[in-house]
């Protein structure tokens, strides 16, 4: 879900306007080993943007011991993989690699604060001229809000989504979201990652019944346009075709699917779902 990723990575490295990553190119995980016998190496998402910049982003779930060094190998990894067979003296064309990182367990117990940046700095100055590797890391375990009403940023949301996602409810999600649209896609999706069989089947025939509404619509808005008749139909069809959404909603509402499930079948908010809820 690039658009989900790109948000994140922007609001976890607190871009801003012309820093702000616009799109990504998503790389094969796998980071071939030079000498075939070494150990492979595989990193959750690894991805560049248009400028070339290289982003790692790990999940670790089980304490991991030495991870803040393999997070280093991957890096330098990365970075050195930008060198085709006969560019050896192009190093001027390395591009810059940014390593996140997030764990549920700790990894640097001395520091306080749930989320670390880490780049490489003179040691008497403190002029940053080495500009190329730059890690972050959010240890959950650290983050220690656990109430929506105290989260007070879009990136504690995402270590809220993180830590606490199986445990919100709908009511609880649209507190969270705001103005933040994107926590809710994010929430969307992990919700349809874990749905039954039964709800996976129910997404599949009423996105299939969508899709096919659309294109008897486009044919017969092609038709009407032969015939001067667009505009009016046009009108009449998005009316018959919102009728239609909110009887698929009320269908989905009598099966007991989930609010979230409604709205990315059918389109229609959380809020008009919970009108048709009412009603009931």
């Amino acid at each position: 879900h690039k658009d989900i990723l790109i948000h994140f990575i922007n609001d976890i490295l607190e871009f801003k306007d012309n820093d702000q990553i616009e799109s990504v190119e998503f790389l094969s995980p796998i980071q071939n080993p030079d000498l075939i016998y070494k150990k492979q190496s595989v990193v959750d998402v690894l991805c560049r943007d248009k400028n070339g910049v290289q982003i790692i982003v790990e999940m670790q779930v089980a304490p991991n011991k030495g991870f803040e060094k393999r997070a280093q190998y991957y890096a330098a990894k990365a970075y050195s993989r930008q060198l085709n067979k006969g560019s050896e003296n192009q190093y001027s064309q390395l591009k810059e690699v940014i390593f996140i990182a997030i764990t549920n367990y700790t990894i640097f117990p001395d520091k306080k604060e749930y989320k670390s940046d880490h780049v490489v700095l003179d040691k008497k100055t403190f002029e940053h001229d080495l500009k190329d590797f730059s890690f972050t890391f959010i240890e959950l375990p650290k983050f220690k809000k656990t109430k929506i009403d105290e989260l007070s940023n879009i990136v504690e949301k995402w270590c809220y989504f993180f830590k606490y996602a199986d445990e919100t409810s709908e009511k609880d999600l649209k507190n969270i979201i705001g103005s933040d649209l994107v926590i809710e896609r994010a929430y969307n999706v992990l919700n349809q990652f874990n749905w039954s069989e039964q709800e996976l089947l129910s997404y599949e025939a009423e996105i299939k019944r969508i899709m096919d509404n659309k294109a008897t619509l486009d044919y017969q808005l092609d038709k009407a346009e032969e015939i001067g008749l667009k505009k009016g139909m046009e009108k009449g069809m998005e009316k018959g075709f919102e009728k239609r959404n909110i009887e698929i909603a009320t269908n989905m509402l009598k099966e007991n699917l989930a609010d979230s499930l409604i709205s990315s079948v059918t389109g229609l908010s959380i809020d008009d779902i919970l009108k048709i809820k009412s009603k009931l």
